[in-house]
């Protein structure tokens, strides 16, 4: 399972204009080539797999706590909490999915989408869960969403950095693979073949 390819490119657009280090032009060493550079975060990857056993912790503490207090909640509460515990499971199921595969298998798009979600959508519902006080926030589910948000803040980090690396990686990739392309090909055959292009032009054309 991947992302649809016109969301892929999108987030490929996005990630090529946002992390692409300019002042990178090459690899760092003479002998460091762009295909043999691993890019993949360990922290990431340690991260989102304590992330993968918190959650089901984080999801049925939050039920507990809602079920316990639900009687006591205004209706807009009652509503806003539903609703945010269906959506906050959704997109992390999506956001870890994400994760795993632009990491690990060092895709740009994907690990961009996970970015995003991390940094637009999870951090900001955690943080309303956690500061709400009209939600009646219990200590149980305080703490919880304290660790919840210390992933988050840390993997938007972590994934930020990791995205840097990987666009670079393929642009000095791409800046390799067009040199090796004019070794091949070098600029002086170009003029010599326009030059003898030229030559038989005048050729053809005679004396007037």
């Amino acid at each position: 399972m991947s992302l649809p390819e016109p969301l892929r490119r999108r987030l490929g657009s996005f990630s090529r204009t946002v992390f692409t280090d300019s002042r990178r032009t090459g690899p760092r060493f003479p002998g460091d080539r762009a295909d043999n550079e691993i890019v993949s975060s360990l922290p990431l990857q340690m991260s989102l797999y304590f992330n993968v056993y918190f959650f089901p912790f984080w999801w049925l503490s939050t039920v507990v706590m809602l079920q316990l207090k639900y009687p006591v909640l205004s209706d807009y509460y009652k509503f806003i909490l539903v609703t945010v515990v269906i959506l906050t499971s959704l997109i992390e199921i999506i956001r870890l999915y994400l994760g795993y595969m632009g990491n690990l298998q060092e895709k740009v798009p994907e690990l961009a989408g996970f970015w995003l979600l991390s940094l637009l959508l999870q951090l900001p519902i955690i943080l309303f869960l956690l500061f709400n006080e009209g939600l009646r926030i219990q200590p149980l589910e305080r703490s919880v969403n304290i660790i919840f948000a210390l992933f988050l803040i840390f993997q938007v980090i972590a994934a930020f950095v990791t995205l840097k690396r990987m666009v670079n990686k393929l642009a000095t990739h791409f800046r390799l693979n067009e040199f090796d392309r004019l070794e091949e090909h070098p600029v002086h055959d170009f003029y010599s073949l326009s030059k003898e292009g030229s030559a038989v032009s005048m050729a053809g054309r005679g004396p007037c």
